[in-house]
């Protein structure tokens, strides 16, 4: 009777944590939903969802992306990737986030780049632009990093350092040369060897890094960014799915990653785990760096309501990809949202991502 009993109530208790799991993961249906319709519809290739909500996961691959571990093309959450590889050089005291540029890059001076910080290149205030005027004659060519390094030092501010905020990639490119210097590395093994690895994200490379494009999910190339081609068919050489792309490994936008691996990148900083970055470096990048009117930036990061989705608090932080990716984590309510397309943001208004993350900002409320 005893053993009857104990086999009795293992199996209610089994059955109770099923239902509990399945109306745990009930809770991310919605956002799941938009990502279903859309590639249903032949809107989305291919797409992935991953949410960590107070501990519990939840994954889901929609479209041609194979498995949730499928790998896609971040475009400028590689940002935040590679300057957190950067920041684990200021954790070994080799700079200061005041330095002056020109201190490790010396032909970087004259027309107000003398002032240039090193914390104005990552919280977007340089006066650096975010592409190179003669970008798309560069990729044309296949031009090497140092290549576009070797413009952007030469390329005029647009303003004095620190007096407004102007989004720039090419800011982020010469954070990334100082690491390069400092460290003996290129960016590729600097990001590997101090990021990816220590955190444990198998499904990520900053280019291809060992895996073969043939892994990588394809972009839709309808709507691309103009410093993609803009879908014109004469860019494909040099576009987001040209082998010379691809492989590059720009840090401003060529990190490879899955939606789980970014999940992990992103604790990292949600709980200053301390794995990669000490815990007081993490949260010194997830705030604000910029003066008030500015728009917020952390080190790499969005930082702010407007890094995450309506409903965000003002703790949350994350980036966003111009080829259809977005990530967030918010303290508030302890959750991490990864949505990952092949659909570039251009392409479309409300982009499927932005629904999907809304949904899952509002699940998270309840």
């Amino acid at each position: 009777m005893k053993r009857r009993m104990f086999l009795a109530t293992a199996v209610a208790a089994a059955s109770a944590s099923r239902l509990f799991a399945a109306l745990r993961e009930e809770r991310w249906d919605d956002a799941a939903e938009v990502l279903e319709r859309a590639t249903a519809a032949k809107q989305l290739d291919a797409a992935a969802l991953h949410v960590v909500h107070k501990g519990e996961l939840f994954t889901r691959h929609f479209g041609k992306a194979a498995s949730g571990d499928a790998m896609f093309l971040l475009g400028s959450i590689s940002k935040p990737i590679n300057m957190t590889a950067v920041m684990t050089l200021f954790d070994q005291g080799k700079f200061q986030l005041d330095d002056r540029v020109q201190k490790f890059l010396p032909t970087f001076s004259g027309g107000g780049r003398d002032d240039v910080t090193i914390r104005h290149l990552l919280a977007h205030v340089s006066g650096l632009p975010d592409q190179l005027p003669d970008n798309n004659e560069l990729r044309k060519r296949h031009a090497s990093l140092l290549d576009f390094v070797e413009q952007a030092v030469r390329t005029p501010l647009d303003f004095a350092p620190g007096a407004r905020y102007q989004y720039s990639s090419m800011g982020i490119l010469l954070a990334a040369r100082i690491g390069e210097l400092l460290s003996g590395l290129d960016m590729l093994s600097l990001v590997e060897r101090n990021v990816l690895r220590p955190l444990g994200m198998k499904h990520s490379s900053q280019g291809l890094g060992r895996f073969k494009l043939a892994d990588m999910v394809p972009c839709q190339m309808e709507g691309a960014a103009p410093e993609s081609g803009s879908g014109d068919p004469q860019a494909k050489e040099w576009d987001w799915n040209s082998p010379y792309w691809r492989k590059l490994g720009a840090p401003w936008g060529g990190t490879h990653a899955s939606a789980p691996d970014l999940g992990l990148f992103l604790d990292e900083f949600l709980h200053a785990r301390g794995q990669v970055v000490r815990p007081e470096t993490a949260r010194l990048m997830i705030r604000n760096h910029n003066p008030e009117g500015f728009t917020s930036r952390g080190l790499g990061f969005g930082v702010g309501t407007e890094s995450g989705s309506p409903g965000c608090s003002e703790q949350a932080f994350g980036h966003t990809g111009s080829t259809g990716t977005l990530c967030w984590a918010d303290p508030a309510s302890e959750t991490i949202c990864v949505v990952l397309t092949s659909l570039p943001r251009r392409a479309v208004q409300p982009h499927p991502r932005e629904l999907a993350a809304e949904r899952v900002a509002a699940a998270a409320r309840r």
